[in-house]
């Protein structure tokens, strides 16, 4: 993920260069949650788990609307300059909403609101206006580690600073979405079921338990949230495209998302995976292939001859 480190990680924490003159940054937060079970109540190995932010439309869309219409309700009272950021600016949007007063950065690097939990995208209107600025929410994570050790892969570590970070490396998330070549075969039994992301230390986290559910229907989901493994196994390229259009699933992109489907089936225990894996060890592309490959031999399963 160099985009985070190159010369766009000095543009971060520069909000004036994304908008010439900016003065203020209006920070916002939308909820997503659901009534769905959380992924560590989930026993279902024969299924696989998206992570709860992908279950509906791409957020970032179904925000910038909403931000855009907060602009033009702003423009009614006075004229100024604006810019809507959802996540693809370079800007360090949780700072930001630190500093606005909407949470503070939990041990997970998640923003945690008390009332609202952590179940919320973050979005961003840059403005010319001179506002008043947010007060910074206190930490209220306490001595509670139960993100910290309940991660399987132990992705949140101590940081040299002090404190806690996230080691993208070893991050479930990083795993199944951003990772383009093979995942690292260490850790492949700990991703489990998950597909697309990993949501366990936000499941975990006690401030989630009375987390408030979304009113944004383009959230909930449009599919089963745990789709059959072998019904995504069988998916063609086109089908992958059909089935997920529109949600954030489709950054994992097709070859990407296989694999994570034949790590899931290697890590389910289940002899009747062998033929979705054996169609998909014979896959043209090798990253499929070699990962399906290791899932037979998870499962104890020699491909036939």
């Amino acid at each position: 993920m160099r985009y985070l480190t190159d010369y766009r990680g000095q543009l971060r924490s520069a909000p004036e260069t994304l908008l010439e003159g900016c003065r203020s940054v209006v920070c916002v937060g939308l909820v997503y949650n659901g009534p769905q079970p959380y992924s560590t109540e989930f026993t279902d190995s024969a299924r696989a788990w998206i992570s709860r932010y992908a279950w509906g439309d791409d957020y970032h869309g179904v925000m910038r609307r909403m931000l855009e219409n907060l602009a033009a309700r702003l423009l009614e009272f006075e004229d100024f300059r604006w810019r809507a950021c959802v996540d693809t600016a370079p800007l360090l949007e949780r700072s930001l909403a630190h500093s606005a007063g909407l949470g503070w950065i939990g041990r997970n690097t998640c923003l945690i609101n008390q009332r609202a939990g952590s179940w919320f995208f973050l979005g961003e209107l840059l403005t010319t206006l001179d506002l008043p600025p947010g007060s910074p929410a206190p930490d209220r994570c306490g001595t509670c580690r139960r993100c910290i050790d309940s991660c399987p892969t132990q992705a949140i570590v101590p940081s040299p600073h002090g404190g806690w970070e996230l080691d993208a490396r070893l991050c479930i998330s990083y795993f199944t979405i951003e990772l383009r070549g093979a995942s690292p075969e260490a850790n492949r039994d700990s991703i489990g079921n998950n597909v697309f992301g990993c949501d366990i230390c936000q499941d975990v986290c006690p401030w989630n338990r009375r987390s408030p559910q979304t009113e944004t229907a383009a959230f909930l989901p449009r599919e089963e949230p745990a789709p059959p493994l072998e019904r995504l196994a069988a998916l063609s390229e086109a089908g992958f495209r059909s089935l997920f259009r529109g949600t954030p699933v489709t950054r994992a992109r097709y070859a990407g998302f296989l694999r994570n489907v034949a790590v899931a089936m290697g890590n389910s225990q289940l002899p009747k995976f062998r033929d979705p894996l054996e169609k998909l060890a014979a896959s043209e592309d090798a990253l499929v292939a070699e990962h399906a490959r290791w899932a037979l031999a998870r499962l104890n399963l020699a491909p036939r001859v």
